[in-house]
């Protein structure tokens, strides 16, 4: 099974949505507006531009490219349309028909199906081949939503109250992950936090950006990070790569568990510190008031105190 930490890069093939939306501009038609946007909606080369493009634009568009013929291709189907439908609109869902609709599927030119791809502004920011379970999937879109907090206006009058106002100094970090450069993004948040150190949209932003990028370098194994770090449990670095994967895995608990274990045994007070700087990043990947995080923070007091 392979975990939501491959990147794609580049643009996607829009010459036919073009030539479409060309066509219906001379006709004097206009794409859908922004009322009433459905969470999840199957894409046609009817509504590709609208659909993907455009709303892409607004808010992260999660794409699945699948097959009913893939039992996999359907259970994500069947989460993804969940997860949007309960994200209150912080994200859509796409769905896209290989068999029905090729030649969109075409458009993003993948290898395998199933294929999930997360784009924002028109451009594609993260993909995983093949199924995942529901916890990972939704650990995999809280980070994407997260990466490009405050960098997308929302879908206009039905979030007025929830969407902050869009920061153009956020706009360099959104130009840099659509282009894969998490390091780059992490740059601009920094520079914000610098002058903003309690800026918890910058701060939520950097820390998504960079499990991001831990997760493109890690490589197509998670397994092998995790079983690294059963085998040498107070090595630092390969704790905290495991850490990565039981995240990507939807894992979190076990997550917290090995950086705890190395803040409550290492002998290096400088280890210590870095294992607890990195929980605390991944602490605040999640809700305050997850009781996963609670307990956890339970367990990390017992091992400082």
């Amino acid at each position: 099974m392979t975990t939501p930490h491959r990147y794609v890069s580049g643009a996607i093939d829009l010459s036919e949505v073009k030539a479409r939306a060309e066509a219906r501009a001379q006709a004097g038609s206009q794409p859908a507006g922004g009322g009433g946007v459905p969470a999840s909606l199957q894409l046609t080369m009817d509504n590709v531009e609208a659909e993907l493009i455009k709303r892409s634009a607004q808010v992260p568009v999660i794409v699945l490219i699948g097959t009913p013929r893939s039992p996999d291709s359907e259970q994500l189907k069947a989460d993804l349309t969940g997860l949007a439908e309960a994200s209150n609109k912080a994200f859509v869902f796409r769905y896209i028909d290989a068999d029905t609709t090729p030649e969109v599927a075409q458009m993003f030119g993948i290898q395998a199906l199933p294929t999930t791809v997360a784009l924002a502004s028109g451009q594609p920011l993260a993909n995983f081949e093949g199924g995942q379970p529901l916890d990972a999937l939704q650990q995999w879109t809280n980070a994407v939503v997260k990466a490009v907090a405050g960098q997308l206006p929302g879908l206009g009058e039905e979030n007025a109250e929830e969407e902050p106002a869009q920061d153009p100094r956020f706009e360099p970090a959104t130009d840099a992950l659509n282009r894969g450069d998490f390091d780059a993004a992490i740059a601009v948040y920094d520079s914000i936090l610098a002058s903003e150190p309690k800026n918890q949209m910058a701060l939520q932003a950097r820390d998504n950006a960079r499990l991001l990028g831990r997760l493109k370098t890690m490589g197509t194994d998670p397994a092998s990070a995790v079983d690294a770090a059963q085998a040498d449990p107070l090595n630092l670095e390969v704790v905290e790569a495991a850490a990565d994967a039981h995240i990507a895995l939807g894992q979190p608990e076990q997550a917290f568990d090995a950086l705890i274990h190395v803040i409550a045994n290492a002998a290096d007070a400088k280890e210590k510190t870095a294992a607890r700087e990195r929980l605390l990043e991944l602490f605040a990947l999640f809700e305050a008031a997850d009781a996963r995080v609670i307990a956890a923070r339970s367990k990390l007091a017992s091992a400082l105190y």
